[in-house]
């Protein structure tokens, strides 16, 4: 994996280039990139509801970058089966894709700091709450052979104890020069930094990840219990102690103001998990990308669970509707079904709609990332996502209004 940085913007946002290219497998793979950038959340390497032949009707190469859990694979092939099949490409038949592994996924395995020990970090599971050890995470990653990886981390809440804190950095440090030692594929390895909320605790662990050899940089221990207003001075004492020349990633930063202010203290790489809860909720992205529209009248405000970046397609406002979600999207949605289609599908259970839906929202979540890009790249990202913030407040204002 390289990566370089390309363009700043006023402040710590900044657009960089990752370029994968593998050529160890018979079908090398090789994506180039820009970032900020969204990892497409997948279950067992594939997104949840998209099936794999309409996965080539997203935008390229941004949807080419999928993250998965090895913990996916728990209650599936052992380790070895799938080394011997050759890895995730292999198994899946997507050769022209590039795969994170990332031990949380903020959907089915989520950190439960109360069982993690010494030993090895405790998660909450479909196969129930299970305590995994370097050497066992590590016989799935060998065996998986993602194009990059995230090491082994203790995630903790931020109402922690200053003491349950410490001893977390401890053991990731730990973990971390464990899993590198056991490590046997060439895929990057991402460094993670936790700390929760203790903002010493974080530059702590950033300064003794950055001595290790690593690609990159996953930060975590968010989405855990802290505030917007209590995210920015921990991000930024991570971003700030980290080398500018390797990528970060994060988890569990999805809303749209979420990424933003994730963007704004210097992360290049995102999880998708909002994309998914959007979708079982039956809701569909709506908001304008390339520029941020001012007349709340114009919008979906008006919109039964609108917003002003999303429509509910349960409502029955929508029974009779013949337009598409966004009019002028591209997508495979969009382009051949209607609002009225998706809100029937929905209203008979059938499984066809979240895949509809699940197709536009991360057509239309990669539009706002490509968005992002370009205000950094003309120097008016802060603009940009002051213009926003503010749009959908006064949405939300108007929505309440008319309730």
């Amino acid at each position: 994996m390289k990566f370089s940085v390309k363009a700043w913007s006023k402040g710590r946002a900044r657009v960089g280039v990752v370029e994968f290219v593998d050529g160890s497998c018979p079908y090398p793979t090789e994506i180039e990139m820009e970032t900020p950038a969204l990892l497409l959340s997948t279950r067992k390497g594939l997104p949840f509801f998209i099936p794999p032949d309409l996965l080539s009707s997203l935008p390229f190469p941004h949807s080419h970058l999928l993250q998965c859990s090895p913990l996916h694979f728990l209650e599936g092939l052992s380790p070895k089966i799938m080394s011997n099949i050759g890895g995730l490409h292999q198994m899946l038949g997507l050769h022209k894709y590039a795969f994170a592994a990332v031990p949380r996924d903020s959907v089915v395995c989520l950190p439960e700091c109360d069982g993690t020990n010494k030993t090895g970090a405790s998660f909450e599971t479909p196969c129930g709450r299970l305590l995994i050890k370097p050497l066992e995470y590590m016989k799935m990653i060998n065996s998986m052979k993602p194009n990059l990886w995230v090491t082994l981390a203790d995630e903790v809440p931020v109402w922690v104890s200053g003491k349950r804190n410490k001893t977390a950095v401890d053991r990731t440090i730990k973990w971390l020069d464990d899993c590198i030692k056991l490590s046997l594929t060439d895929g990057a390895i991402f460094g993670a930094i936790v700390g929760g909320s203790s903002v010493e605790e974080r530059q702590r662990c950033t300064e003794e990840v950055t001595k290790r050899n690593v690609s990159g940089y996953w930060i975590g221990g968010f989405g855990l219990g802290e505030s917007m207003d209590e995210r920015p001075p921990l991000l930024n004492a991570v971003t700030d102690n980290l080398p500018e020349q390797k990528p970060r990633l994060i988890c569990d930063l999805g809303f749209p103001e979420e990424v933003l202010q994730g963007i704004a203290s210097g992360i290049d790489l995102f999880d998708s998990t909002y994309i998914y809860h959007l979708t079982i909720g039956g809701f569909a992205l709506t908001f304008s990308k390339d520029r941020i529209v001012r007349d709340v009248s114009d919008s979906h405000s008006s919109d039964i669970g609108s917003d002003g970046t999303k429509i509910n397609l349960k409502a029955t406002a929508y029974r009779k509707d013949m337009s598409p979600i966004v009019d002028g999207c591209s997508c495979y949605t969009c382009q051949n079904h209607t609002k009225a289609y998706i809100n029937h599908l929905l209203n008979v259970h059938e499984m066809l709609a979240q895949i509809l839906l699940e197709i536009h929202n991360t057509h239309h979540y990669l539009g706002f990332f490509c968005a992002i890009r370009t205000a950094i790249k003309e120097g008016k990202f802060e603009e940009y996502r002051q213009q926003f913030i503010e749009n959908r407040r006064e949405h939300i204002f108007a929505a309440s209004l008319s309730t």
